[in-house]
């Protein structure tokens, strides 16, 4: 079932709410088994080690501005003496030598706890988009896919760095500030200063939470946009068959506009929440200052008391400046990550509870009474049909009859709605995938290639493989003189999906991939069917050798490929309406022997042509 798909990914969320689970709390939760892995004591006591560096960092930065304010008063007061200004000085630029030095430390030491954890979050993501279901990749977008994964490995690594490095030791020094101001002045600063902070915070969520919507859009118009440049790339043959330049870059300029409207929305939002943050600082920084001053008119309070003040209210508002900075980024980190996460809550294809490894047998196959459809309409309606082991069976019929859904249900990337399918007796609904796909070598209809070497992508079926077993595989294939003649033989790089290679070399790299598995079963989807036919029988014949004594379904159109299988199905109407070898069917004189009829006149058109089913 050879198909292209044209839908952007969609997931079971509104546009413009939030994710159930976009709330920093929910993600903090999902993120610390990574920066506390249960498997690495040693991480988590670089972790320890990075939060100790963190809070000594902000108790020798608290004790700056009194460093600075008692250096106003030795130089402005009666004491002054150059032994006591020498004194207070170097303690003051000891003081800042060791800020710095902790914070370097810190990045030092947590360095690499963010990388490992970034690192484990994209290998997951990595390996659970392998273990989705065939159906899941069929409705995605290669492009609006790897954007939802860039952006989303992206944003973790932005959610861990502010999250630890500035909202935490942020928070830490407000709550210092403040009982400093409290303990060395009084109440009423410590007042002023959570009054102006929380104004501040107040502000910077309300507005943030209302822009939200424009970075969502932003998003969603990026992930169109990439989504239609990488499909029309990958489709750059079909776009020059049809003249189709204009038409797909008015397509991509749709997109890219909807884009330039969110991103114009999203930067005057940002200016307006910038404006009325400086306000709330400003308003909070004069009503605290004319407090230190009259303090200093009127309740002998010193120079250097009134430099505190403001050397206190600068190390606080210029971190909390960042601060909302910091929520910005962190709430667009959130949307960022949004599908990412949705998509790794995404079921998998998992084995059924209990399921154990397929066994090692003849490879007799049936299908019992199997109905499937691809959620338009039964494809299979009760098929049952039997392959002893060792012996070759077709499937043939008419274009959508269900014949390459006969492969696709016997890898298991699909399950039957109702019926069975067994290998030797063996339910494959309570085995091991992976074990069914180990023992099944497919040569399919439309093969596509790494964008690799020859030989890697021939030894693919068997990691490690030998130059010798490649050769040999590539020999049986009919290809090896080919990829000889090559300057730069088997280390030739196929190209994006194999397309400097013609359809019939891809084809023979896809049948020496299967040689070289060599499996106990082999299904030939359309195996010969973008070959020549002088090529054709040479393949035919190695195709028969290799799986000569193995048991072997080819599903095929073209059915003089076929007039030597043990068996020959005929499927119509989504069930096995003949059954026989090739002489059995046309002496029947039904749907088999009509097929042959148009096929030897001709009007069954091009027989290699794709089809649906």
């Amino acid at each position: 079932m050879a198909r292209t798909r044209a839908r952007a990914l969609n997931f079971p969320f509104p546009q413009d709410a939030p994710a159930p689970d976009s709330a920093p709390l929910e993600a903090i939760r999902r993120f610390l088994p990574y920066l506390w892995p249960a498997d690495d004591p040693g991480l988590r006591r670089r972790a320890v080690i990075a939060f100790a560096l963190l809070v000594a960092q902000k108790i020798v930065a608290v004790t700056i501005p009194l460093l600075f304010g008692r250096a106003v008063d030795v130089v402005s007061g009666g004491e002054f003496t150059i032994l006591a200004l020498f004194a207070v000085l170097g303690w003051y630029a000891v003081a800042r030598l060791l800020q710095q030095v902790f914070d370097e430390l810190k990045h030092f030491v947590f360095a690499r706890v963010a990388q490992r954890a970034i690192r484990n979050l994209a290998l997951r993501t990595f390996r659970h988009m392998h273990q989705l279901s065939l159906a899941f990749h069929l409705d995605r977008q290669t492009g609006g896919l790897s954007r939802v994964i860039e952006r989303g490995t992206k944003s973790v690594e932005m959610l861990l760095t502010m999250a630890i490095f500035h909202i935490l030791p942020t928070l830490l020094e407000m709550v210092m500030v403040c009982g400093i101001l409290w303990v060395v002045f009084d109440w009423r600063y410590a007042a002023a200063a959570l009054v102006t902070v929380g104004g501040y915070a107040a502000y910077t969520v309300a507005v943030t939470e209302w822009r939200i919507k424009f970075r969502r859009r932003m998003n969603e118009s990026d992930q169109r946009a990439m989504s239609h440049a990488v499909d029309s790339l990958l489709n750059f043959e079909t776009v020059k068959y049809f003249n189709a330049e204009e038409e797909e870059a008015r397509r991509y300029d749709s997109a890219m506009r909807e884009y330039e409207d969110a991103a114009v929305k999203n930067r005057t939002s940002l200016s307006l929440l910038n404006i009325g943050q400086g306000v709330i600082i400003a308003l909070g920084l004069i009503v605290m200052m004319m407090m230190a001053g009259a303090d200093v008119l009127h309740k002998g309070r010193t120079a250097g008391d009134f430099v505190v003040v403001n050397s206190y209210l600068i190390h606080l508002y210029l971190p909390l400046n960042f601060l909302g900075s910091v929520y910005r980024e962190i709430r667009q980190a959130l949307i960022d990550r949004e599908k990412m996460f949705v998509m790794l809550d995404a079921p998998a294809d998992r084995n059924a509870s209990g399921a154990r490894p397929l066994r090692a047998g003849p490879g007799a196959v049936e299908f019992r009474d199997v109905h499937f459809g691809y959620g338009r309409g039964s494809v299979l309606r009760g098929a049952s049909f039997r392959v002893a082991g060792g012996k070759k069976i077709a499937v043939v019929g008419p274009s959508g009859a269900g014949k390459s859904t006969v492969a696709r249900l016997l890898f298991r990337f699909y399950r039957p709605e109702r019926g069975a399918i067994f290998i030797d007796g063996q339910d494959l609904s309570e085995c091991e995938a992976s074990s069914i796909r180990s023992a099944i070598g497919v040569v399919p209809q439309e093969p596509v290639l790494f964008n690799d070497t020859i030989r890697r992508n021939i030894a693919y079926a068997k990691p490690g493989a030998s130059d010798l077993e490649v050769e040999r595989a590539a020999k049986a294939a009919a290809i090896h003189d080919f990829v000889a003649g090559l300057p730069e033989g088997y280390d030739t790089v196929v190209g994006e999906r194999g397309l400097k290679l013609s359809g019939g070399e891809k084809q023979r790299v896809a049948i020496a991939r299967a040689i070289l598995k060599d499996p106990e079963l082999f299904v030939f989807d359309e195996a010969t069917s973008a070959l020549d036919t002088r090529t054709e029988r040479e393949i035919q014949q190695a195709l028969n050798d290799i799986s000569r004594g193995r048991t072997t379904i080819v599903v095929a159109h073209r059915l003089s490929t076929i007039v030597d299988a043990d068996e020959i199905a005929v499927l119509s109407g989504g069930q096995i309406a003949e059954r026989g070898s090739h002489r059995e069917l046309l002496a029947m004189r039904g749907i088999y022997a009509a097929m042959w009829e148009r096929q030897k006149r001709g009007e069954d058109g091009d027989p290699s042509e794709n089809r649906m089913m």
